[in-house]
């Protein structure tokens, strides 16, 4: 598969979906400075209450076509192709983990990390969201950096921490991972907490020339 057509044709299969309780309308894309961005994102304190992994229906086969969204993720970011078998079984294939800057042989070393955890999305304003909406998030293919291809390892090692209790480990990453951060709570309208917006600020000082695009959902 193409990169840009998995993700043109998952972002109009997640447009079907109800969003919100109310009719969403669609929004143009945006970009901004990573400063700008970050003093976009809405403020709001978080609460974890309530907060079950269930409640984000997630590696569902959004589009019918025999791959769920972890396979969907793993084809579009491969750097070398992989062999697609039965079932969408893949096998074969080589990654970038730019996380920690490794190159991963095979799938099987890879972990599919959704840019804002689950968890996180829930503190953040998720919890107030219908199931439908939680279910697109979870499987948001229609930006590429919502959900990332990375090593295991490091996914765990993130687990469901913000910016502010842990950031990639590989130096050259930390723009790009900012970036992605701010743009997947803008185009979800997720807030931030005090520290975490004060942690971002000081971590994008050394992010000058760092924009963020999203488009709203």
């Amino acid at each position: 598969m193409i990169k840009t057509t998995v993700r043109a044709l998952a972002a109009a299969a997640l447009a079907l979906l109800p969003l919100t309780t109310a009719t969403t309308p669609a929004h143009a894309a945006e970009t901004l400075s990573l400063h700008d961005g970050i003093e976009a994102l809405p403020q709001a304190a978080e609460s974890r209450d309530g907060y079950e992994r269930t409640k984000f229906k997630h590696w569902i086969d959004e589009d019918k076509d025999g791959c769920h969204t972890r396979n969907e993720v793993l084809l579009a970011e491969a750097v070398t192709t992989p062999t697609i078998g039965a079932s969408c079984k893949i096998t074969g294939g080589t990654w970038h983990s730019y996380y920690d800057n490794t190159t991963v042989q095979g799938p099987s070393g890879l972990d599919i990390d959704h840019m804002v955890p689950l968890a996180e999305a829930w503190d953040s304003g998720a919890s107030q969201w219908t199931a439908a909406r939680r279910q697109a998030y979870a499987n948001d293919l229609g930006a590429e950096r919502s959900l990332v291809a990375v090593t295991a390892k490091s996914n765990r090692s993130k687990a469901d921490q913000d910016p502010a209790q842990w950031m990639p480990p590989a130096a050259d990453a930390q723009c790009t991972y900012l970036s992605d951060w701010v743009s997947t709570k803008l185009r979800w309208s997720l807030t931030v907490d005090r520290t975490e917006r004060d942690t971002l600020r000081q971590l994008a000082a050394g992010c000058e020339s760092t924009d963020v695009e999203f488009e709203r959902v």
